[in-house]
């Protein structure tokens, strides 16, 4: 369903592109390292409490299933890569580098995921989809370009940019794990990432902050953070890492147009570019017609579905719809418009 994982992946970069300005109101307070980690832990724990509440209620037939057997590795690695080695890179990168070279360097997350997406874990891809992503990368590079670029002192912008490519790495693993229901996922990378930035902030001598300031950093973290990666997570099981990065990547111009409402800044020349650019590329990704003949192999897994031209089994009773459970995927030829999901993973 490209429209879901259209939809879903804009509403994800639109959370967490509110929660930026969101969390520089409470930066002044928090340092970079807690603030991160109470994020983290909002996301966390948050998700983990609906979780409960939707387990005790009628609401948790919702044909989810849970993470299982190598999914748990491939959640892990994602952990270990985006939640744990990208903010200690990018921490240490910052003391190195200048505000408007790391900016820049932010962007490459992006980038990385189509390109690992694309070359690694082999999605399709074509010009449109290159064009689209180049026009959105723009977007974001005009909107944070705030002043002369330098890259000396080598190490800490390389530590930036390594900090992206775990991000990217995260992404892709993450995709790998799709199929698992998303506020698992969430949950488990909110936990465990906050749990190791805390600790971290604990040791290089920051004290317990305030009730409320903790609070109101973790509010955003379930909504910027854990909401926002639901949905990103439904996306990636839709559409893709490589067009999932992309809609994600519009994130900042997002956070800009929030920080006009909330701290009164006023309309640049570059937010308007920005706009421009990336509508161009959002509408290209939205007006892809990725329609082939290809063939699906046969295969047995285990996920959400409906009743249509890729699932046509038999139920002995009545079902509800989405359900999900194990079934069997014959052999099968056929020409439609198509994304990377599931059941489109073959090669171009």
């Amino acid at each position: 369903m490209p429209q879901t994982g259209a939809t879903t992946a804009i509403l994800a970069a639109a959370l967490f592109g509110v929660s930026t300005p969101l969390a520089k109101l409470l930066v002044h307070d928090l340092s970079p390292w807690l603030l991160a980690g109470l994020l983290y832990l909002g996301s966390g724990t948050g998700l983990g409490l609906l979780r409960l509440a939707r387990k005790l209620s009628a609401s948790q037939q919702r044909g989810e299933r849970g993470l299982r057997g190598a999914e748990w590795l491939w959640l892990l690695a994602a952990v270990a890569a985006g939640g744990v080695a990208g903010p200690v890179l990018l921490m240490a990168g910052l003391t190195a580098t200048p505000a408007s070279t790391a900016s820049l360097l932010l962007n490459l997350e992006g980038v990385f995921t189509a390109l690992l997406a694309w070359f690694v874990f082999r999605e399709g891809v074509d010009r449109r989809l290159v064009a689209g992503m180049v026009a959105i990368v723009a977007g974001a590079v005009v909107l944070s370009w705030s002043g002369p670029v330098s890259l000396a002192g080598g190490w800490g912008p390389a530590a930036v940019a390594a900090a992206c490519l775990m991000w990217a790495v995260d992404n892709n693993l993450t995709r790998k794990v799709s199929l698992a229901d998303p506020m698992d996922i969430a949950t488990i990378k909110g936990l465990v990432a906050g749990t190791v930035n805390v600790g971290i902030a604990l040791a290089l001598g920051d004290g317990p902050p305030a009730v409320p300031t903790a609070a109101a950093a973790m509010l955003v973290g379930l909504l910027g953070y854990g909401v926002s990666l639901v949905l990103f997570v439904v996306a990636l099981r839709h559409i893709g890492a490589a067009r999932t990065g992309a809609y994600f990547s519009t994130a900042p111009f997002v956070g800009g147009i929030a920080s006009l409402a909330i701290f009164g800044e006023p309309v640049t020349l570059g937010l308007a570019a920005a706009a421009v650019l990336m509508g161009v590329g959002v509408w290209l990704h939205l007006t892809e017609d990725h329609d082939h003949e290809h063939d699906h192999d046969e295969i047995e897994h285990d996920h959400p579905h409906v009743h249509d031209e890729h699932h046509r089994h038999h139920h002995d009773g009545p079902v509800t719809e989405p359900h999900s459970h194990r079934h069997h995927h014959g052999r099968l030829r056929h020409r439609h418009a198509h994304f990377p999901d599931a059941h489109h993973a073959h090669r171009h």
